[in-house]
């Protein structure tokens, strides 16, 4: 089956309305057992031409996405990324942690007019963010939606190889926190880190036909602790050339 490449309908629609700074916004880590919920917002330039080989991040290797990412960068307005930690995907639940963490890529744009979301609607997102357009499928659909997909994909990515050096063991520089063979034999072996989100495990009471012990759960993150690794790993991010930049 042929691969769908995502267009520009909507944001020439928005362009032809005369709005010009139309963010395209995308989240990646929703189902990972570990680690943040991360969130990435695209500006990119009306009437601009799209960017060969874009498309929703899943359908990239990760050397295709490493390589795209900082063209991306190089010709969008604006890029914000945000996430939301595992103590705040454990407090709020992963359906609003991914929403927060959406509203504070938005908030890093340094201004919008329009936003393009990815999924269904949001209650009270409009209030939150402003005028906004969600699109089932948007990251197959629309171009900066894609964009912001691989964007978010990417600065995850990272942010797990480098989780993965302080907790070795559990393959997350491969897996990325998915409930993969590896990382339930590593769990078994090791137990669960503090970054591993105690709700999901919580709810399932398995992971993957494994039984957890109750005594696992407990001794999550500390949320100042997480909170300061992820301000570190977002500013490597930033340092890499790939987020927080506005126009």
């Amino acid at each position: 089956m042929a691969v769908r490449v995502p267009t520009l309908r909507q944001e020439r629609r928005l362009w032809n309305e005369g709005l010009v700074r139309v963010a395209g916004v995308d989240e990646v880590g929703v189902a990972p057992t570990c680690g943040a919920v991360v969130a990435a917002a695209v500006i990119m330039k009306p009437g601009c031409h799209r960017i060969p080989g874009v498309r929703d991040s899943k359908t990239l290797s990760m050397q295709q996405r490493e390589r795209l990412a900082p063209i991306i960068r190089k010709r969008a307005v604006a890029i914000g990324v945000g996430a939301a930690s595992v103590a705040e995907i454990d407090r709020l639940n992963i359906y609003h942690a991914t929403h927060l963490a959406m509203r504070r890529a938005i908030a890093k744009l340094g201004g919008h007019e329009h936003v393009l979301v990815d999924g269904n609607r949001i209650v009270g997102f409009e209030e939150q963010v402003g005028p906004y357009t969600n699109i089932v499928d948007g990251d197959a659909k629309v171009y900066s939606i894609a964009c912001a997909s691989v964007v978010a994909k990417v600065v995850r990515d990272r942010m797990m190889a480098k989780l993965s050096a302080r907790y070795p063991g559990y393959g997350w520089e491969h897996n990325q926190g998915y409930a993969t063979r590896d990382h339930r034999a590593a769990i078994r072996e090791f137990g669960l880190t503090p970054f591993h989100r105690r709700s999901f495990l919580a709810l399932q009471r398995t992971l993957a036909g494994d039984q957890m012990p109750l005594d696992l759960f407990n001794d999550g993150a500390p949320a100042e602790e997480e909170g300061e690794l992820i301000d570190d790993l977002l500013d490597d991010a930033q340092l890499e050339g790939l987020v927080a930049i506005a126009g």
